[in-house]
């Protein structure tokens, strides 16, 4: 891997980046400085900066249907911003949601641009109507410590998961306001297939990722969670929701072989699951952050950074096949090693310049990978 491009822009820490799927090339990220960059990849210098906050930024997201819409959270507030009527300077938000009562991890928007949803340290997650401009539903009573990370899932339009640093992770029916599955990695029994390499931090939930629909030929219906101990489990969620429908304890359930609509073999717990640990070369610390491709084959490549300062590429189009045949070689594509942990990264449709990573400095890390 060749040294990477560094983008400038942020005077402090940089914590999140996006990028443009309908402008392959334009990427936004932002930082501790309370200020969104916007980058053309074409050109070397910073396109312009964004002051929007006094605070720092956690999390950006675009509106679904119409990316010169953003979402910015920064300490408790949602802010959305209209870029192509921004004046000069003038970074006035269009809305601004005030909903959540402690400091917003990740915000995130539905593919039909009707919903967005914020986790908060409180463990809370709001759900708030676009449209209606107003708050949809709060859900509580599922994690007892701080929610880090909320996705909508494309294809159950009133389901969302969520992961949180009490080693929950959650799918909601966020119409009713009430959990459909929980899974809490904090269990004994959790832990009962890990590899004796793999790195003993406690199974903290950092980070959950759904793939988008147009990805979902190539990889099927799953959710991938980042966990503390460096293991990335890929989960079929169609399975686990329906392993859920019959009213019965986990211990009835054990040793059933409920197959899921993507086929393969559940593990003794009747899970279809594939864990991406150290013994498959994976990550050595805890894994802080993932994305699907967005380059070549969308989906095809599941990519993940951690704090042992290295991103991986996963092959995700053979996790699939892994799920029927048992097979995992190769499912490790490359491994880029870093000098600093990784915050955030996101990747591009373009061929080259195509990942972008925000590490724990002001600079933004560009790499091509093919």
């Amino acid at each position: 891997m060749t040294e990477p491009r560094r983008l400038r822009g942020h005077k402090a820490t940089a914590t999140c980046c996006i990028a443009s799927r309908d402008k392959p090339g334009l990427v936004a990220t932002s930082g501790e400085d309370g200020c969104i960059c916007w980058f053309d990849m074409r050109c070397k210098d910073v396109k312009f900066v964004m002051d929007v906050s006094n605070e720092p930024i956690s999390s950006l997201c675009f509106n679904s249907g119409n990316e010169n819409i953003i979402y910015v959270s920064t300490g408790n507030e949602v802010k959305c911003f209209d870029v192509h009527t921004l004046a000069d300077n003038s970074w006035k938000p269009l809305e601004s949601y005030n909903y959540n009562k402690e400091e917003i991890n990740q915000v995130t928007c539905n593919s039909r641009s009707s919903f967005l949803a914020s986790a908060d340290d409180g463990g809370e997650i709001k759900i708030i109507d676009i449209r209606q401009k107003r708050i949809f539903k709060t859900l509580r009573a599922g994690h007892t410590s701080i929610c880090s990370s909320v996705q909508f899932i494309p294809w159950r339009p009133w389901e969302i998961v969520t992961g949180g640093l009490d080693s929950k992770f959650i799918i909601w029916d966020f119409s009713k306001g009430c959990p459909s599955k929980i899974v809490d990695f904090g269990l004994p029994d959790m832990h009962s297939g890990s590899n004796a390499g793999q790195c003993l931090n406690p199974a903290f939930v950092h980070s959950v990722k759904v793939p988008d629909v147009d990805m979902l030929d190539k990889i099927g219906k799953i959710c991938v969670v980042a966990r503390g101990d460096g293991v990335i489990d890929v989960i079929n969620t169609e399975s686990e929701l329906t392993a859920t429908k019959p009213k019965s304890s986990t211990k009835s359930r054990k040793g059933t072989q409920s197959k899921g609509s993507d086929g393969g073999v559940p593990d003794e717990n009747g899970r279809k699951w594939l864990h991406l640990d150290y013994s498959l070369g994976g990550h050595t610390a805890a894994v802080s952050c993932m994305t699907f491709s967005l380059f070549g084959e969308k989906g095809k490549f599941l990519v993940s950074g951690g704090n042992d300062k290295l991103v991986k590429v996963w092959d995700c189009s053979r996790c699939l096949g892994s799920w029927q045949t048992g097979d995992t070689n190769e499912l490790l594509h490359l491994n880029i090693n870093l000098t600093k942990k990784v915050n955030f990264l996101c990747t591009t449709p373009a061929e080259s310049d195509n990942l972008v990573v925000c590490d724990t400095t002001k600079l933004v890390k560009v790499y091509t990978v093919s």
